[in-house]
């Protein structure tokens, strides 16, 4: 699984390529995260309005709105990836 974050005025733009079998676990994981139960060792998903998943193939798009006042940690969020990757490869 490869990503790139984008950073946007709303929030964040993530693209997911290279999801080779997994995307299934991924969508689900961030489904978690949509939903509000979210495992990731962070607390940004409180920062969230919105969180839009779109998915082709082999890709899954990611669109995270932040709450009004709010501002997402792309940092953060990375870390979050970087676990969710992980516990997919379990």
């Amino acid at each position: 699984m490869k990503y790139k974050v984008d950073e946007n005025d709303a929030g964040l733009a993530i693209r997911i390529k290279d999801v080779k079998g997994k995307k299934e676990k991924l969508l689900q994981a961030f489904q978690e995260c949509q939903e509000g139960r979210c495992s990731c060792p962070t607390e940004e998903y409180k920062k969230l309005d919105s969180l839009k998943i779109e998915h082709g193939d082999e890709t899954i798009e990611l669109h995270l709105t932040a709450k009004q006042g709010a501002r997402i940690d792309k940092a953060e969020i990375n870390k979050c990836l970087d676990y969710t990757a992980e516990r997919v490869e379990k």
